[in-house]
């Protein structure tokens, strides 16, 4: 073959350092922007970003020439120094170490473009963490429940 075809859909979360509530309404909007048009420097496509509060959701089309560690590494240091710099009162905002990242299936796009749309909705009923937790069991991860909380 001569070439490289390749076409993953990932679906990437992360929360802000102790799930502290960061993403006041004021300011998502433009760090969600910015999130995705950091994925898209990176030749990664943004279907869509999202989240609250706490965390972030990111459905992207990988791209073949970078890692997903790589990817996840430069949004979250870029944004996380550039978050700071919009406001004095978000001065000690960082992102927790670590995320989480699932594949999707292409036929399950608009599912996931619609869940993330509806996180405010979403957690006036299921707080972040057990929202994580049912990921980690839908794609049946195995995981220590004190390390991924840190």
């Amino acid at each position: 073959m001569g070439q490289s075809l390749v076409k993953n859909y990932v679906h990437i979360v992360f929360s802000t350092k102790y799930r502290t509530p960061w993403i006041q309404e004021e300011y998502e909007d433009i760090l969600f922007c910015y999130l995705g048009a950091l994925c898209n420097d990176h030749g990664c496509q943004p279907m869509r970003v999202g989240g609250y509060l706490d965390h972030v959701h990111i459905l992207c089309k990988l791209s073949r020439n970078i890692a997903l560690a790589e990817l996840v590494s430069k949004v979250k240091s870029v944004s996380s120094g550039w978050y700071k710099k919009q406001h004095d009162e978000l001065k000690g905002f960082y992102w927790q170490n670590g995320y989480g990242a699932f594949s999707v299936n292409p036929t399950s796009i608009n599912s996931v473009i619609k869940y993330i749309e509806n996180q405010r909705i979403h957690h006036q009923h299921q707080d972040f963490q057990n929202e994580f937790r049912g990921y980690m069991k839908k794609y049946k991860m195995d995981y220590e429940e004190r390390y991924v909380w840190d």
